[in-house]
């Protein structure tokens, strides 16, 4: 498996997404203190908060097990970036340094060192993978909350100024940009994966998930309008129904007790927006049920809107939206159903026990311990 220039300009462009996602929050956790929103503010800069503490967790304990595993002793400088909240841009930083060696270096040399390219190629799709799944943790614990506030309070006001319409769109990107990321380093990372190649699939997958998140996002907005104690404990009750899962599946991501416990709340908090399998076995139909429970659901919140009309809400924003969150809810089942129907890469093999934890994978890489398609 080699590392591209391609690879290059898309890993550049990941850390952009980032940074631009980035200065987005806290301009808008700054506009909103300045209007005197402080609930809206405080809430930006928790959720904030909140991913960039799990990510630099699980990004500072990669470290440590890298230097054990290289025979190093752990860094004291390392435990102050992530301190420091920089952990990412640490990695990225030795990731893009070794990557452009890599791709634009390695690529001109001729075949007599193809063993030793093969291990460099190796180090950097592994780094990168690492950022993936930091990102993916980052995207689902900070952008997600994030942008249902925004949703909120875009309808609260019936009106949004410039800073709202940017984080809702750097939201969306930054969404879209993790979850395919993902989805190629997940497959590119692993041996015993088929790769995601071609446009039509990757397309396909991110609409799936794109369409389901939005219907979910607006629905639990809409339900925060009719009763918010009702919606938090609904969010809080799937919480614990995720952990619960992850408890129940026995995941085996980290080597610590500790980090796996809040591996298993993290993984909790990620379903409560989307589906992932968590052990990377068959799911087909934890699945249908995944998605039978968010349709109904989903459905019991547009009865009771229109049951129990809310006066703070413009009514006329509430046709729309039902229209959107139905028609956002059937496009992704849709695009669900294409993608493992049809697009899946591994669709024409035959099932296999746990390829995650039951059979040793080619390679030392932490992803074959993580969230599963």
């Amino acid at each position: 498996m080699k590392y591209t220039k391609l690879n290059f300009m898309m890993s550049v462009l990941g850390i952009v997404i980032y940074i631009t996602d980035l200065i987005v929050d806290i301009w808008v956790s700054v506009r909103f203190f300045h209007e005197g929103q402080y609930v809206f503010g405080i809430l930006t800069v928790s959720f904030m908060f909140f991913g960039t503490l799990v990510v630099q967790c699980f990004s500072y304990s990669w470290f440590k097990a890298d230097l054990k595993k290289a025979g190093q002793e752990s860094q004291h400088c390392f435990l102050l970036l992530h301190c420091l909240q920089g952990g990412v841009f640490t990695r990225y930083w030795f990731a893009l340094k070794k990557g452009y060696h890599v791709a634009f270096k390695y690529s001109s040399k001729t075949d007599n060192f193809m063993e030793e390219q093969i291990d460099q190629h190796k180090e950097v799709i592994d780094r990168m993978t690492d950022l993936s799944m930091l990102r993916l943790f980052e995207t689902y614990l900070e952008g997600c909350p994030q942008l249902v506030l925004q949703l909120y309070t875009l309808l609260e006001h019936g009106q949004a100024n410039f800073t709202q319409y940017a984080a809702i769109m750097v939201s969306c990107c930054a969404i879209s940009w993790s979850t395919v990321d993902y989805q190629v380093a997940l497959r590119k990372s692993l041996p015993d994966k088929n790769l995601l190649n071609g446009f039509c699939p990757k397309l396909t997958y991110l609409f799936y998930k794109l369409f389901t998140l939005l219907s979910w996002m607006l629905s639990v907005v809409l339900l925060l309008f009719i009763n918010v104690k009702i919606a938090l404990f609904l969010l809080l009750f799937l919480w614990f129904l995720g952990i619960l899962w992850a408890f129940k599946k026995q995941t085996q991501f980290c080597a610590s007790i500790s980090m796996e416990f809040l591996y298993r709340v993290v993984v909790g908090f990620i379903l409560t927006f989307t589906f992932f399998n968590i052990k990377g076995q068959n799911t087909k139909y934890p699945m249908f049920c995944y998605y039978i429970v968010r349709i109904l659901v989903t459905v019991g919140i547009l009865i009771g809107f229109w049951v129990c009309p809310v006066s703070i809400f413009n009514s006329d924003y509430f046709i729309p939206i039902s229209i959107t969150i139905a028609l956002s809810l059937v496009l992704g089942i849709i695009f669900l159903i294409v993608y493992y129907g049809t697009l899946h890469p591994n669709r024409n093999e035959e099932t296999k026990p746990d390829e995650i934890d039951g059979i040793a994978a080619e390679r030392d890489c932490r992803m074959k311990f993580f969230l599963m398609e």
